[in-house]
């Protein structure tokens, strides 16, 4: 019988701060401009939320019944290891996708019901990222559909369901937002790149090569930090702030640039998550100044 610790486990709580994060720069963006709404706020952070854990348990349950989580090196997956059974956690995601899609529908109520369309879509992604019979994580495209959800849509959405018009400011702010969680699936996929290859997995990584996978990842760290400063100089000063954040990039970046292999990425994955996290925190606060 499947543990609540496995559950827990297989939603990979490290990839949580690329739900959190975008939600808080949003709502930031939002409160800059005197338009935050706490309980809106609550339901963009449950609809991303309910999203990250659903594609993490549409995964394991993709890539399990496919086999290519068999031989890994990262955390233990629950269908892989027998943990859980295949439909146990194919009905997970989708129980996370319906939760994902309760709140939106409550969001779009309040403000709009182009929102449906984008809701329909995400989830859509979410699945088909390694479901369905062509995957498009196995086709390299998983850090750009990272970028759009996990980044613009996220921040853009949250800070349009509190405001209701478009915020430049938080168009811009998606950017680093949506970079530090490309950072962290390449960071995941260097990890797992003799796997992947093994298994014909053909993540950016595996089509890069594991040199310029390692470079790509510094550079989307200092393009993210950039972008920061870009918003500080021409939208709002007080967005400096999250270039503090850059502090904890610094070991990871040092890493994967490095030789850490395998299991020693681990912490390099966490180290990521809680630098997106913290420059949500303080890109948040600076954009709400």
């Amino acid at each position: 019988m499947t543990s609540p610790r496995d559950w827990v486990v297989g939603a990979r709580p490290r990839t949580l701060p690329a739900a959190v994060a975008p939600v808080l720069v949003g709502t930031g963006a939002a409160a800059g401009v005197g338009a935050l709404d706490i309980g809106r706020a609550l339901l963009a952070l449950l609809v991303s939320l309910a999203l990250q854990v659903g594609v993490n348990y549409a995964n394991d349950y993709s890539d399990g019944v496919r086999g290519t989580d068999a031989d890994r090196v990262g955390p233990t997956r629950l269908v892989a290891a027998g943990l859980a059974t295949a439909s146990a956690v194919r009905s997970a995601a989708l129980v996370c996708f319906t939760v994902a899609a309760a709140a939106g529908l409550v969001l779009a109520a309040l403000t709009t019901w182009w929102l449906l369309a984008v809701g329909a879509v995400a989830i859509a992604a979410a699945w088909f990222y390694t479901g369905g019979s062509k995957p498009y994580g196995y086709r390299a495209l998983g850090e750009v559909s990272v970028f759009v959800f996990f980044g613009v849509v996220a921040v853009v959405g949250t800070s349009y369901v509190q405001a209701e018009r478009l915020l430049p400011e938080a168009v811009v702010a998606s950017v680093p937002v949506g970079l530090l969680a490309c950072a962290l699936l390449v960071v995941n996929n260097l990890r797992d790149i003799d796997s992947d290859s093994a298994t014909g997995k053909r993540t950016l990584a595996v089509v890069l090569g594991e040199r310029r996978t390692r470079w790509l990842f510094a550079v989307v760290i200092v393009l993210s930090f950039v972008v920061v400063g870009g918003l500080a100089l021409y939208y709002r000063p007080f967005a400096a702030l999250a270039l503090a954040a850059a502090i904890l990039a610094l070991p990871p970046v040092g890493a994967v640039v490095g030789t850490a292999r395998g299991l020693a990425l681990l912490p390099a994955l966490r180290d990521t998550g809680l630098t997106q996290l913290l420059l949500g925190v303080l890109l948040a606060i600076g954009l709400a100044i």
